[in-house]
C-alpha cells in the first residue's frame, strides 16, 4: 500500500496549484529557441569565469571548496553594495543579503512576509516563477495591467480605492519588474514611479522590486524605486547576476531594512553556494563592469532591432507588440488565436515561444505569447520570426490580411 505522507496544511495548500515548470518546452532539434529567457553563449564570459576559477583554486587551494568559502566572498557582497551605491542605493552590511539567484529571494520574502490570508498585489502579465512562488503561500491576488508605460498606476489606484470601500483586504505586498519588464519589455515611467511610492504609503503596502534587467536597458533606466524610497525601507530591492554574467552562478540578493534582512537570513541559514559566490567575487576583481554591461547592452539591443525589423516585415497587420526599452523580452498580441493550441505547428515549424497564459493568473489570455532575443543570434531570430509568421498566417481568422 502506498504511504500517504504527512504534508502540512500550507504544503496540501500550494498542491491545488499546477506543478511548476509547465511552461518549460521540450524543444525538437534544431528549433530556434525565441522562449528562452538565457544569455546568448557567445555572451556568457566562460573564458573570464574559468580564468578566475583557475585563479582562486591556485591561489587559495581547498578554501573555496570548504563550507564556508573564500576569503573572498565578502568582495562579492561589497561589490555588490558599490553597484548598488552607484545605482542611488546606499546601504549598510546588515541591509544586503546574497542568496541563491533571484527566486531564492522572492520565496524567502514570500516566507516570512505572506500566510494563507495575505494579498499580493502585481502586475499582469508577470514572471511566471515568482506567480509559481507566490501561489505556495496565498490564494488571493490582485492583477494589475500593464501598458506601453509600466503598469497601470491609475487603475491600481481605483482597484485600491474600491477594496478599501468595500472592507476588502489590501495587499501585503506588491511586486513588480519595473524596469525591462518580464515578458513585456516595458519599463514603468518615473511618473508612475513616483505614483506608486504614493500608493504604497496612503494604503500601507510593501514594494517587492525585482531588477533582474536593470542594468540592460537599452537608454538610461529610470531611478530605481529602492533609490526613490527615501530611506523609508517601504521597498524591498531584488537583484541578480543572472543575466548580466551567467545564471548557472545563482548569485542573487535582497537590499532592505536590518530587521527585514536578518529574518531572511534566519530562515535561509547556510543554504548558499559557496563555491559559486566564490568565483564570482574572483571574476568581478579582474573585471570592468561597467564595460561588461556596455557590451551586453550593446549585443541586446542589436538584437531586439533585429527582432522588431522581422516582426515589421513577415507579421500580418493584427499581430501588435511593444517595443522593448531593455531586458530579453518581446510580447506580443495575437486577436483570435490561442497561442498555447497554436504551440505545437511552431514547434513543427522549427521555432519556439512561450504561450502568454503562463504569465497570467487565470491563464485565461490565449492571444499572447512571449519572445526572447536574448538567446539565438541576430540572424536565427529573423528565421526564427519568418517561420512564426507563417504559422500565424496559418491560424488567422478567417478574411484576415496576411504578413509579407
Amino acid at each position: 500500500m502506498t504511504r500517504k505522507f504527512p504534508f502540512s496544511k500550507d504544503i496540501s495548500l500550494a498542491f491545488k496549484n499546477d506543478p511548476p515548470g509547465q511552461w518549460l518546452l521540450a524543444l525538437p532539434e534544431g528549433c530556434i529557441r525565441l522562449s528562452s529567457g538565457y544569455p546568448e553563449p557567445v555572451l556568457v564570459p566562460a573564458e573570464a569565469i574559468k580564468s578566475a576559477t583557475i585563479r582562486l583554486l591556485d591561489e587559495e587551494q581547498d578554501l573555496p571548496l570548504q563550507y564556508i568559502g573564500s576569503p573572498r566572498i565578502p568582495q562579492l557582497k561589497e561589490a555588490i553594495r558599490q553597484r548598488m551605491a552607484k545605482r542611488g542605493v546606499e546601504l549598510m552590511d546588515e541591509e544586503l543579503l546574497v542568496t541563491s539567484g533571484a527566486c531564492q529571494a522572492i520565496d524567502l520574502i514570500s516566507r516570512v512576509l505572506l500566510d494563507d490570508k495575505a494579498v499580493v498585489a502585481l502586475e499582469s502579465p508577470t514572471y511566471m516563477e515568482a506567480l509559481e512562488v507566490f501561489r505556495n503561500y496565498t490564494e488571493h491576488f490582485m492583477n494589475i495591467p500593464v501598458d506601453a508605460k509600466g503598469m497601470d498606476t491609475d487603475r491600481f489606484a481605483e482597484m485600491l480605492a474600491n477594496r478599501k470601500r468595500e472592507g476588502l483586504t489590501l495587499p501585503r505586498i506588491f511586486y513588480t519588474i519595473p524596469t525591462s519588464q518580464n515578458p513585456t519589455g516595458t519599463t514603468l515611467t518615473p511618473e508612475r514611479r513616483e505614483h506608486l511610492l504614493v500608493l504604497a504609503e496612503e494604503f500601507d503596502f510593501l514594494i517587492l522590486e525585482d531588477d533582474a534587467y536593470g542594468e540592460l536597458a537599452f537608454a538610461e533606466a529610470p531611478k530605481l524605486l529602492k533609490a526613490m524610497d527615501g530611506g523609508n525601507n517601504r521597498v524591498i530591492h531584488i537583484g541578480s547576476l543572472s543575466k548580466v554574467v551567467a545564471p548557472g552562478m545563482r548569485i542573487g540578493w535582497v537590499a532592505g531594512g536590518a530587521e527585514l534582512v536578518s529574518t531572511l537570513g534566519w530562515f535561509k541559514k547556510d543554504l548558499n553556494h559557496p563555491f559559486a559566490q566564490s568565483v564570482m567575487a574572483s571574476f568581478l576583481e579582474a573585471t570592468d563592469f561597467d564595460a561588461h554591461l556596455a557590451s551586453l547592452t550593446n549585443a541586446y539591443r542589436a538584437k531586439s532591432m533585429a527582432m522588431l525589423q522581422a516582426l515589421e516585415q513577415f507579421m500580418p497587420p493584427s499581430v501588435t507588440w511593444y517595443a522593448p526599452e531593455g531586458g530579453y523580452f518581446m510580447w506580443l498580441q495575437l486577436p483570435g488565436i490561442d497561442t498555447a493550441d497554436m504551440l505545437p505547428q511552431a514547434l513543427a515549424a522549427g521555432v519556439s515561444y512561450v504561450p502568454g497564459k503562463h504569465f497570467h493568473l487565470d491563464q485565461e489570455h490565449c492571444e499572447y505569447l512571449r519572445l526572447s532575443f536574448s538567446y539565438a543570434d541576430a540572424e536565427a531570430i529573423v528565421e526564427g520570426v519568418r517561420k512564426l509568421a507563417e504559422v500565424v498566417g496559418a491560424n488567422l481568422p478567417q478574411d484576415e490580411p496576411q504578413g509579407e
